[in-house]
């Protein structure tokens, strides 16, 4: 029988091994560690005599880990499941343990991928006995991933305490049977790699408050460009065909691509006269022929503030100008507007090409920006343009977009008060990665993620507050998710800082207005 060890951790980490096989594996990766690895025992009953003992009952941070059975089909032995979620299963007998929700799986998961296992996160269910056969048949209609004799009983302590449970398959039928020795040891093999993993975690525990900077996420052209899809969808119906990504985030063209949008690179993957999306980038003149050439049913979903760019290129154009477009070279935008006169527009990207541009005639100068760029980025080459062309024409007013502005402002003053700043927004996002450079340019490390798995736990270590944001294409809910397993680190609720309100809406296009 395993006595749990009875010392006092001061808020430290404490991670329960139920065998003493497993402890001493992930020992092996923890050499003076903070955290204490305790041999729990196995079962319930001693299980639930660790949960009392002061280690684990003062424990700042608590996980489990060790081996345990597959449930799902595709587990293999050496595969690890990372849990959602600790229950017990639903015949277990006596007081029951509450479910305990891990809401830093996902984070968790990435950290053991990084030390090279293959990991599955969703929910393990505890019983009181080895499950076999049908029982375990019974256990996998739940859902649940895997199946251990400990982690419910373990993990029935504080629910705002960061816990956490990692299982490796030790089997896919019964578990510690004579057949399976040598999955077994297959399972123990992975417990270094697992004890590396939540280390990374443990240090992440530190994180405490959360900053939601304010405006943040889906701005009016983004609303409206998926809402033109979506409309078009209802009347239409599926395929729609949309001109590159209505939006630059990677889920937002997950969910419509689901619903019956098909994204191309040109107009020319269209079959003739089907409906056509073109996105929120906008487009040039000749993507516009070309698409009245195949007789597309076209409804176009840029947004009205790259609208007015296109407008200002064709006007500073007829006047006779060189045009300075203010942008990064690739991006859509851009190249929807350098199609307004390629002949007569000059792309500057940074401080080096302001310097060295040439124009046809110094007194007919003008410029433009990309809507989605770095205010101070911008304000720098300007300083620049305007030193070597006096008589530089600004448009009439600025063309980054108000959501950009206010995103940039409300995420430099939060970034000020953090120790680090968590962008959610997909790595094509021009937007989302300005607000990274302005995080930074504000002294804290800024970290661009697609949502919650994303997030590595080693940047955390140590940081007591966190700044979120979102780009101006990223879904809300990507950040309530975020922020969620931000609160399985420790954080309390988030606090919203605003730093100015929006309430601006663009009118659809006719084609799909109801």
């Amino acid at each position: 029988m395993s006595t749990p060890a009875r010392q006092r951790t001061d808020g430290g980490w404490v991670l329960c091994a139920p065998m003493r096989m497993e402890a001493a594996e992930l020992r092996r990766a923890l050499p003076g560690a903070d955290g204490a690895v305790l041999h729990t025992g196995v079962g319930r009953r001693r299980s639930e005599r660790a949960a009392r003992s002061i280690a684990v009952a003062d424990a700042g941070a608590l996980a489990v880990a060790g081996v345990g059975g597959g449930l799902d089909a595709a587990l293999q032995p050496g595969d690890v499941v990372v849990a959602t979620e600790v229950r017990a299963a639903p015949w277990v007998t006596g007081p029951r343990p509450a479910t305990t929700v891990l809401p830093a799986a996902a984070m968790l998961a990435g950290a053991l991928r990084r030390h090279g296992l293959t990991v599955r996160t969703g929910p393990v269910v505890s019983t009181e006995r080895l499950a076999r056969g049908a029982t375990r048949d019974q256990l996998a209609a739940t859902g649940a991933l895997a199946v251990d004799l400990e982690s419910a009983w373990l993990l029935a302590g504080p629910a705002d305490r960061p816990a956490a449970c990692v299982r490796v398959v030790a089997d896919t039928g019964a578990l510690l049977q004579p057949s399976t020795l040598g999955q077994l040891r297959t399972a123990l093999a992975a417990l270094p790699a697992v004890a590396a993993g939540l280390d990374e975690w443990a240090a992440a525990t530190t994180v405490r408050r959360v900053v939601l900077a304010a405006p943040r996420s889906f701005c009016a052209g983004v609303e409206r460009a998926i809402l033109v899809v979506e409309r078009a969808l209802e009347l239409h119906g599926p395929p729609v065909y949309v001109r590159k990504q209505i939006v630059h985030n990677t889920h937002v063209v997950a969910d419509l691509s689901a619903r019956g949008a098909v994204f191309v690179d040109d107009v020319d993957d269209v079959p003739e006269g089907a409906v056509t999306v073109f996105s929120a980038h906008g487009v040039s003149p000749a993507v516009r022929s070309a698409a009245a050439t195949r007789r597309l049913s076209a409804i176009d979903a840029t947004c009205p503030l790259v609208t007015k760019v296109h407008s200002e290129a064709r006007r500073f154009a007829e006047h006779g100008d060189t045009i300075l477009l203010i942008g990064h070279a690739g991006h859509e935008e851009t190249d929807g507007v350098l199609g307004e006169a390629p002949d007569r527009i000059r792309l500057v990207q940074d401080v080096r090409d302001a310097e060295q541009v040439r124009v046809d005639d110094p007194r007919r100068v003008s410029y433009l920006v990309q809507t989605t760029l770095a205010v101070d980025d911008v304000a720098d080459i300007l300083a620049v343009l305007r030193d070597r062309f006096p008589d530089l024409a600004a448009p009439p007013s600025d063309d980054i977009c108000y959501a950009t502005t206010n995103r940039q402002r409300a995420v430099s003053e939060v970034a000020a008060t953090c120790g680090a700043m968590i962008v959610v927004g997909s790595a094509n996002s021009s937007n989302s990665r300005r607000l990274v450079e302005v995080a930074e340019r504000a002294g804290t490390p800024g970290y661009l993620v697609d949502g919650a798995a994303g997030i590595d736990l080693r940047w955390l270590a140590g940081v007591h507050t966190v700044g979120v944001s979102a780009g101006a294409s990223a879904p809300p809910v990507l950040v309530d998710e975020v922020v969620g397993a931000l609160s399985g680190l420790g954080a309390q609720a988030a606090r919203e800082h605003t730093a100015v309100s929006e309430d601006v809406r663009f009118m659809l296009p006719k084609e799909v207005r109801q």
